[in-house]
C-alpha cells in the first residue's frame, strides 16, 4: 500500500530553506515572482523523492505461476530521478530482461518497481544494481539483466555542460552473468531498436 509521503516529507522545513537559497543569491523571495516558489519547490520536492517512504518489493509480492522459461523483456521505461550530488535530474530509459523460474510478473509492476527507486536522491550505478537485485531476490529468477540510458543535467547544463551526452549502465545477474550465450541473446535482445 502506498504511504502518502507528501505528508511525510517536511514540506515547511524544504519551503524555509528556499527562501534561504533564494536570499543567499541575492534575490527578493518577497518580489512577486518568487512569493510561492519556495512552496512550489516543496511540493516538487516531495513528488519527486516520494519513493524514499515506499517499499519497491511491494510491487513484486503478486506473480503468475507460469511454464515459460525464456525471455522477458520490457524495453523503454522512462524515468526521472535526481543525482545526490548536485540536486539535478537525470532523465532517461530502463531496460528490464528476466527469465523465469516458474515466476512471471505483471509487467506494469517492473515500471512501479523502478519509479519507487528512481524517486530517490539516487546514483545510476546504484539504481541499476538495485532494480536488478531486487528482481532477482523477490522473482527467483533464472537470470536478470537491467540496462539504464540516461542524460544527466548535472553533466548537461552545469560544469562540463556537454548536452546529448548519454550515460549507460548494466547488472546481471544469474544465467545473463554466467552463460555466454545467454548473455549475448540478452545484450542482443537490449540493443534492438
Amino acid at each position: 500500500m502506498k504511504k502518502n509521503t507528501a505528508k511525510m516529507i517536511d514540506q515547511d522545513r524544504i519551503a524555509n530553506a528556499v527562501r534561504e537559497i533564494l536570499l543567499a543569491v541575492g534575490e527578493s523571495p518577497d518580489r512577486e515572482g518568487l512569493r510561492e516558489t519556495p512552496q512550489r519547490v516543496a511540493r516538487m520536492y516531495a513528488e519527486l523523492f516520494s519513493g524514499l517512504h515506499d517499499d519497491p518489493a511491494e510491487h513484486t509480492k503478486k506473480f503468475f505461476k507460469e511454464n515459460y522459461n525464456e525471455i522477458v523483456m520490457v524495453r523503454d521505461i522512462s524515468f526521472n530521478s535526481v543525482c545526490e550530488h548536485h540536486l539535478m535530474p537525470f532523465i532517461g530509459r530502463v531496460h528490464i530482461g528476466y527469465i523465469p523460474d516458474r515466476r512471471v510478473i505483471g509487467l506494469s509492476k517492473l515500471a512501479r518497481v523502478v519509479e519507487v527507486y528512481s524517486h530517490r536522491p539516487q546514483v545510476q550505478e546504484r539504481l541499476t544494481e538495485q532494480i536488478a537485485e531486487l528482481l532477482s531476490k523477490e522473482l527467483k529468477a533464472k537470470g536478470v539483466a537491467v540496462v539504464i540510458e540516461a542524460e544527466h543535467s548535472c553533466m548537461t547544463v552545469r560544469g562540463v555542460k556537454k548536452p546529448g551526452s548519454t550515460c549507460i549502465t548494466s547488472a546481471l545477474r544469474g544465467i545473463f552473468l554466467k552463460n555466454p550465450s545467454s548473455r549475448a541473446e540478452i545484450i542482443a535482445l537490449l540493443n534492438k531498436h
